[in-house]
């Protein structure tokens, strides 16, 4: 193990102890992070991987600091390898950013001699990705279907809707409430738990038959993660 501990040939070596406290750290904060995200979030659009991401993205970000070391040279360096990445492809996907900069800064440490550092962000991230794969952190089962609807009633009259809700799910949630001007009317975004699911064709026919509802239509909760 000689070699690892005493293999950092950069001009200013870097302490092993504190490269893997710094990413442990990280890794730590991020998660916090992205559990305050997990549980305050209440927009329609909702990403299992972009919860991934908060969790790798500090630390990858401490190991860019670690690789970097106050050297200029290797930040313009960083810099320009970036600038290739964002500008001639195009990732979808925040978790395949996150392998991305993992290869950047794993590539980089090999470059700038700092081997314990490249060996230990290797490992770690690996670890964490293994973590967040096999757990599949970030899931989250709140809703069963989220119901969209045109209300063409005064709002005052909701409360009809909400004893239909009520009458097949455990929860509602209003996500949604947008004034169409050229219809007159309101269009309804609302996040069911339901209190059984087999039964939601009977909730939707029943929402299709109430007067003043019109274009009625479904999402399943296990597509909300990849809106």
């Amino acid at each position: 193990m000689e070699w690892l501990f005493r293999g950092d040939y950069a001009q200013a070596p870097v302490s092993v102890p504190l490269v893997l406290l710094g990413l442990l750290l990280a890794f730590v904060c991020g998660q916090t992070l992205a559990w305050i995200y997990m549980w305050t979030h209440s927009g329609l659009s909702y990403s299992r991987t972009f919860v991934n991401s908060l969790i790798v993205i500090p630390v990858l970000v401490a190991a860019v600091m670690m690789v970097l070391a106050h050297n200029l040279v290797t930040a313009f360096g960083m810099m320009a390898v970036f600038a290739i990445v964002r500008f001639r492809n195009i990732l979808r996907d925040t978790l395949d950013t996150s392998y991305i900069l993992a290869g950047l800064v794993i590539g980089m440490a090999c470059g700038t001699q700092r081997y314990p550092v490249a060996i230990l962000v290797t490992v770690v991230v690996v670890a964490i990705l293994l973590y967040l794969w096999m757990t599949a952190f970030g899931s989250r089962h709140r809703y069963d279907v989220i119901v969209n609807l045109h209300w063409a009633r005064p709002l005052a009259e909701l409360e009809d809707l909400r004893a239909l809700f009520w009458k097949y799910s455990r929860r509602t949630h209003c996500a949604s409430q947008r004034y169409n001007e050229a219809q007159g009317g309101t269009d309804l975004s609302y996040r069911l738990l339901l209190r059984d699911p087999d039964r939601m064709e009977d909730m939707l026919n029943e929402l299709r038959r109430m007067q003043g509802i019109s274009r009625v239509s479904s999402l399943q909760a296990e597509d909300e993660s990849e809106i």
